[in-house]
Protein backbone atom coordinates (compact mmCIF):
# COMPACT_ATOMS: atom_id res chain seq x y z
CA UNK A 1 0.00 0.00 0.00
CA UNK A 2 1.24 3.48 -0.85
CA UNK A 3 1.13 6.29 1.74
CA UNK A 4 1.52 9.62 0.00
CA UNK A 5 1.32 13.27 0.95
CA UNK A 6 -0.29 16.04 -1.07
CA UNK A 7 0.40 19.67 -0.25
CA UNK A 8 -1.16 21.54 -3.16
CA UNK A 9 -3.95 24.06 -2.63
CA UNK A 10 -2.64 25.11 0.77
CA UNK A 11 -5.41 27.72 0.85
CA UNK A 12 -8.77 25.96 0.29
CA UNK A 13 -11.27 27.44 -2.11
CA UNK A 14 -13.59 29.86 -0.39
CA UNK A 15 -17.29 29.22 -0.88
CA UNK A 16 -18.88 31.16 1.95
CA UNK A 17 -22.44 30.21 1.05
CA UNK A 18 -21.62 26.52 0.98
CA UNK A 19 -19.69 26.79 4.24
CA UNK A 20 -22.64 28.39 6.03
CA UNK A 21 -25.03 25.79 4.64
CA UNK A 22 -22.72 22.95 5.63
CA UNK A 23 -22.40 24.30 9.16
CA UNK A 24 -26.16 24.69 9.51
CA UNK A 25 -26.78 21.13 8.33
CA UNK A 26 -24.06 19.76 10.62
CA UNK A 27 -25.82 21.35 13.58
CA UNK A 28 -29.15 19.99 12.34
CA UNK A 29 -28.06 16.38 11.70
CA UNK A 30 -24.55 15.07 12.42
CA UNK A 31 -25.52 11.60 11.16
CA UNK A 32 -25.60 12.75 7.55
CA UNK A 33 -23.30 15.79 7.78
CA UNK A 34 -20.01 14.84 9.37
CA UNK A 35 -18.04 18.06 8.81
CA UNK A 36 -18.49 21.78 9.29
CA UNK A 37 -17.05 22.66 5.86
CA UNK A 38 -17.09 21.09 2.37
CA UNK A 39 -14.08 19.08 1.19
CA UNK A 40 -11.28 21.19 -0.30
CA UNK A 41 -9.97 20.89 -3.85
CA UNK A 42 -6.90 18.87 -2.86
CA UNK A 43 -8.99 16.27 -1.03
CA UNK A 44 -11.50 16.14 -3.89
CA UNK A 45 -8.68 15.45 -6.35
CA UNK A 46 -7.24 12.70 -4.16
CA UNK A 47 -10.64 11.03 -3.86
CA UNK A 48 -11.38 11.22 -7.60
CA UNK A 49 -7.94 10.14 -8.83
CA UNK A 50 -9.15 6.63 -9.83
CA UNK A 51 -11.53 8.21 -12.35
CA UNK A 52 -8.67 10.11 -14.01
CA UNK A 53 -6.45 7.02 -13.87
CA UNK A 54 -8.86 5.11 -16.09
CA UNK A 55 -8.44 7.57 -18.94
CA UNK A 56 -11.32 8.43 -21.22
CA UNK A 57 -13.11 5.09 -21.35
CA UNK A 58 -16.75 5.06 -20.20
CA UNK A 59 -17.13 4.45 -16.47
CA UNK A 60 -19.90 3.88 -14.00
CA UNK A 61 -19.30 6.07 -10.93
CA UNK A 62 -21.17 6.38 -7.63
CA UNK A 63 -20.76 9.31 -5.23
CA UNK A 64 -22.32 8.88 -1.79
CA UNK A 65 -22.80 11.70 0.72
CA UNK A 66 -22.15 14.44 -1.82
CA UNK A 67 -23.18 17.32 0.45
CA UNK A 68 -23.11 20.64 -1.38
CA UNK A 69 -21.18 19.19 -4.32
CA UNK A 70 -17.53 20.03 -3.66
CA UNK A 71 -16.41 16.63 -4.99
CA UNK A 72 -19.21 16.47 -7.57
CA UNK A 73 -17.80 19.57 -9.27
CA UNK A 74 -14.46 17.80 -9.65
CA UNK A 75 -16.06 14.56 -10.86
CA UNK A 76 -18.34 15.91 -13.59
CA UNK A 77 -15.63 17.34 -15.92
CA UNK A 78 -13.79 14.00 -15.73
CA UNK A 79 -16.73 11.98 -17.07
CA UNK A 80 -16.17 10.80 -20.61
CA UNK A 81 -19.05 10.31 -23.02
CA UNK A 82 -20.88 7.13 -22.18
CA UNK A 83 -20.00 7.39 -18.49
CA UNK A 84 -22.60 7.44 -15.75
CA UNK A 85 -22.57 9.20 -12.38
CA UNK A 86 -25.11 8.33 -9.69
CA UNK A 87 -25.15 10.66 -6.69
CA UNK A 88 -26.66 9.50 -3.40
CA UNK A 89 -27.48 12.19 -0.83
CA UNK A 90 -29.84 11.62 2.11
CA UNK A 91 -30.17 15.28 3.13
CA UNK A 92 -33.09 16.76 1.13
CA UNK A 93 -31.68 20.31 1.16
CA UNK A 94 -28.33 19.11 -0.15
CA UNK A 95 -30.07 16.92 -2.74
CA UNK A 96 -31.99 19.93 -4.07
CA UNK A 97 -28.75 21.91 -4.32
CA UNK A 98 -27.04 19.03 -6.12
CA UNK A 99 -29.84 18.79 -8.70
CA UNK A 100 -29.45 22.51 -9.38
CA UNK A 101 -25.68 22.03 -9.77
CA UNK A 102 -26.22 19.19 -12.27
CA UNK A 103 -28.88 21.09 -14.22
CA UNK A 104 -26.64 24.15 -14.58
CA UNK A 105 -23.27 22.47 -15.21
CA UNK A 106 -21.97 23.42 -18.68
CA UNK A 107 -20.23 20.05 -19.16
CA UNK A 108 -23.63 18.35 -19.04
CA UNK A 109 -25.46 20.72 -21.41
CA UNK A 110 -25.74 18.13 -24.18
CA UNK A 111 -25.90 15.01 -21.96
CA UNK A 112 -28.07 15.77 -18.90
CA UNK A 113 -29.06 12.13 -18.37
CA UNK A 114 -25.44 11.25 -17.61
CA UNK A 115 -25.82 12.27 -13.94
CA UNK A 116 -28.66 11.33 -11.58
CA UNK A 117 -29.20 12.54 -8.01
CA UNK A 118 -30.89 10.05 -5.67
CA UNK A 119 -32.29 11.56 -2.45
CA UNK A 120 -32.04 8.47 -0.27
CA UNK A 121 -29.85 6.55 2.15
CA UNK A 122 -27.24 4.27 0.63
CA UNK A 123 -28.96 1.28 2.25
CA UNK A 124 -32.17 2.14 0.39
CA UNK A 125 -30.62 2.72 -3.04
CA UNK A 126 -32.49 0.44 -5.44
CA UNK A 127 -30.16 -0.39 -8.31
CA UNK A 128 -28.77 -3.32 -10.27
CA UNK A 129 -25.83 -1.15 -11.37
CA UNK A 130 -22.26 -2.06 -10.47
CA UNK A 131 -19.66 0.68 -10.31
CA UNK A 132 -16.06 1.05 -11.46
CA UNK A 133 -15.44 3.77 -8.86
CA UNK A 134 -17.29 4.68 -5.66
CA UNK A 135 -16.43 7.95 -3.91
CA UNK A 136 -17.70 8.09 -0.33
CA UNK A 137 -18.27 11.33 1.52
CA UNK A 138 -20.18 9.71 4.38
CA UNK A 139 -19.15 10.69 7.94
CA UNK A 140 -18.27 7.12 8.94
CA UNK A 141 -17.00 8.06 12.40
CA UNK A 142 -20.48 9.38 13.25
CA UNK A 143 -22.10 5.95 12.80
CA UNK A 144 -22.21 2.88 14.99
CA UNK A 145 -19.82 0.01 14.17
CA UNK A 146 -22.77 -2.07 12.91
CA UNK A 147 -23.86 0.74 10.59
CA UNK A 148 -20.31 1.17 9.27
CA UNK A 149 -20.08 -2.56 8.57
CA UNK A 150 -23.41 -2.37 6.72
CA UNK A 151 -22.23 0.62 4.66
CA UNK A 152 -18.89 -0.95 3.78
CA UNK A 153 -20.52 -4.26 2.84
CA UNK A 154 -22.92 -2.37 0.58
CA UNK A 155 -20.02 -0.55 -1.08
CA UNK A 156 -18.22 -3.82 -1.79
CA UNK A 157 -21.43 -5.31 -3.13
CA UNK A 158 -21.93 -2.36 -5.50
CA UNK A 159 -18.36 -2.38 -6.88
CA UNK A 160 -17.44 -4.17 -10.07
CA UNK A 161 -14.86 -6.89 -9.26
CA UNK A 162 -11.59 -5.04 -8.79
CA UNK A 163 -13.33 -1.64 -8.72
CA UNK A 164 -12.09 1.18 -6.49
CA UNK A 165 -13.67 2.68 -3.38
CA UNK A 166 -12.30 5.97 -2.07
CA UNK A 167 -13.18 7.66 1.22
CA UNK A 168 -11.67 10.15 3.64
CA UNK A 169 -10.91 10.19 7.35
CA UNK A 170 -9.88 13.27 9.30
CA UNK A 171 -6.54 13.16 11.10
CA UNK A 172 -6.62 12.95 14.89
CA UNK A 173 -10.36 12.48 15.39
CA UNK A 174 -10.00 9.40 17.60
CA UNK A 175 -7.53 11.13 19.91
CA UNK A 176 -9.69 14.26 20.05
CA UNK A 177 -12.78 12.23 20.96
CA UNK A 178 -10.84 10.30 23.59
CA UNK A 179 -9.97 13.62 25.25
CA UNK A 180 -13.29 15.46 24.88
CA UNK A 181 -16.11 12.92 24.48
CA UNK A 182 -17.78 10.55 26.91
CA UNK A 183 -16.32 7.09 27.45
CA UNK A 184 -19.21 5.57 25.55
CA UNK A 185 -18.61 7.86 22.58
CA UNK A 186 -14.85 7.22 22.66
CA UNK A 187 -15.45 3.45 22.69
CA UNK A 188 -17.85 3.74 19.76
CA UNK A 189 -15.27 5.70 17.77
CA UNK A 190 -12.57 3.14 18.59
CA UNK A 191 -14.86 0.31 17.49
CA UNK A 192 -15.54 2.08 14.16
CA UNK A 193 -11.79 2.44 13.66
CA UNK A 194 -11.42 -1.31 14.19
CA UNK A 195 -14.01 -2.05 11.51
CA UNK A 196 -12.27 0.28 9.06
CA UNK A 197 -8.81 -1.10 9.91
CA UNK A 198 -10.08 -4.54 8.90
CA UNK A 199 -11.16 -3.25 5.48
CA UNK A 200 -7.90 -1.34 5.06
CA UNK A 201 -5.82 -4.44 5.76
CA UNK A 202 -7.79 -6.50 3.25
CA UNK A 203 -8.35 -4.02 0.44
CA UNK A 204 -6.27 -0.81 0.74
CA UNK A 205 -4.03 0.10 -2.19
CA UNK A 206 -3.09 3.64 -1.18
CA UNK A 207 -3.46 6.39 1.40
CA UNK A 208 -2.86 10.08 0.77
CA UNK A 209 -2.30 12.62 3.55
CA UNK A 210 -4.04 15.84 2.45
CA UNK A 211 -2.69 18.62 4.64
CA UNK A 212 -4.38 21.26 2.51
CA UNK A 213 -7.85 20.20 3.63
CA UNK A 214 -9.58 21.82 6.63
CA UNK A 215 -9.17 19.81 8.76
CA UNK A 216 -6.32 17.70 7.30
CA UNK A 217 -7.48 14.29 6.12
CA UNK A 218 -6.42 10.92 4.81
CA UNK A 219 -7.78 9.87 1.42
CA UNK A 220 -8.01 6.08 1.31
CA UNK A 221 -8.23 3.93 -1.85
CA UNK A 222 -9.57 0.38 -1.51
CA UNK A 223 -9.76 -2.22 -4.27
CA UNK A 224 -12.87 -4.35 -4.24
CA UNK A 225 -12.55 -8.15 -4.21
CA UNK A 226 -12.28 -9.91 -7.55
CA UNK A 227 -14.58 -12.63 -6.21
CA UNK A 228 -17.55 -11.81 -3.91
CA UNK A 229 -17.02 -12.83 -0.29
CA UNK A 230 -19.39 -15.26 1.43
CA UNK A 231 -20.91 -12.33 3.34
CA UNK A 232 -21.53 -10.43 0.12
CA UNK A 233 -23.07 -13.50 -1.53
CA UNK A 234 -25.41 -13.88 1.46
CA UNK A 235 -26.42 -10.21 1.28
CA UNK A 236 -27.03 -10.45 -2.47
CA UNK A 237 -29.17 -13.56 -1.94
CA UNK A 238 -31.25 -11.76 0.70
CA UNK A 239 -31.89 -8.84 -1.69
CA UNK A 240 -33.27 -11.11 -4.41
Amino acid sequence: MNDRITSDDRVPASRHGEGRMFLAEAVRDLRTTGAVAPSGKALARALTEPVRARGRRPLSVLEVGAGTGAITRVLIPQLSRGSRLDIVEANPRFATRLRSLVDAHPALADRPAQVTVHQTLLENLATDERYDVIVSGLPLTNFTPAQVEQIMSRYMELLHPGGTLTYFAYLGTRRARALTASRTEARRHAAVDEVMTGYQRRYATGRWTVWANVPPAYAWHLKGPLVPTQQQRSIQAERR
